[in-house]
């Protein structure tokens, strides 16, 4: 069976949507069928980050209200095998009447796919609590701001009250002269949010560019942020690889 992935945020300008892009096309390239689901109705940008705008057909509703089979709605990456996408509506927002749908959406995923991972809204809203209605883990994106340490932390609390017990959490945008300036270290931020770190990744501008490019990021040049992102995404199979090197 499949492995759920919720990926939130307390706050919006973590980079949550480049997470699930990033750590979906690592996981492909692992060799496992992934598939990622963007859950964020009102933004939905994750296929903009996968460089698939121009293939998603099918959203997930339409496979909630029946229209479609799950299979028959999830396109392939043209660029990465084994790499599959969702899109979220365009023309509706899923609401606590498709809670049942949707677990049974999430099961089937895991019956084909490997691992799936959400998108899900920032904040702790609706569309949050639904992206958690049946998942097997949460990983909660920050940096290393004090505003979004506040914020995750207040996630992991929300998660937690959603009966997800397997969390992680992704330091994003991790510059050390930043750390130093402010007199703090890795270890504050998870004291702070009281959450089990999965991964460091560096603060890239190669990241943006990888974005206006169209191309995934384990795709473009050898940039540190992307073998960050591809040992998060190898811890998440569960090799034993370091934290910190």
């Amino acid at each position: 069976m499949g492995i759920v992935i919720a990926v939130s945020s307390g706050k919006g300008g973590t980079g949550k949507t480049t997470t699930v892009a990033a750590l979906s096309s690592c996981l492909a390239v692992l060799g496992h069928k992934t598939l990622c689901i963007d859950f964020d109705a009102e933004m939905k940008n994750l296929d903009i980050a996968l460089g698939m705008t121009d293939f998603a057909i099918m959203d997930f509703m339409d496979v909630v209200s029946g229209r479609v089979d799950l299979i028959s709605a999830c396109s392939e990456s043209p660029m990465i095998p084994n790499l599959f996408f969702l899109s979220a509506p365009s023309d509706s927002v899923p609401d606590e009447s498709n809670i049942g749908a949707l677990k049974e959406m999430f099961n089937t995923v895991r019956a084909n796919f490997d691992y799936c991972l959400l998108d899900a809204p920032p904040g702790i809203g609706t569309g949050f609590k639904l992206a958690h209605c049946n998942v097997d883990m949460s990983i909660i994106v920050t940096t290393g701001e004090s505003p979004s340490m506040r914020d995750a932390a207040r996630t992991a609390g929300a998660v937690r009250d959603l009966g997800v017990r397997n969390l992680r959490l992704l330091v994003n945008r991790v510059l050390p002269k930043n750390f130093r300036q402010t007199n703090t270290t890795v270890d504050d931020v998870i004291d702070i949010t009281g959450v089990r770190l999965l991964g460091l990744i560096a603060e890239d501008r190669g990241i943006f560019r990888a974005l206006h490019k169209g191309v995934p990021l384990v795709l473009y040049d050898k940039r540190k942020s992307a073998y960050d992102f591809l040992d998060a995404a190898r811890r998440i199979t569960g090799e034993d690889i370091p934290l910190y090197r």
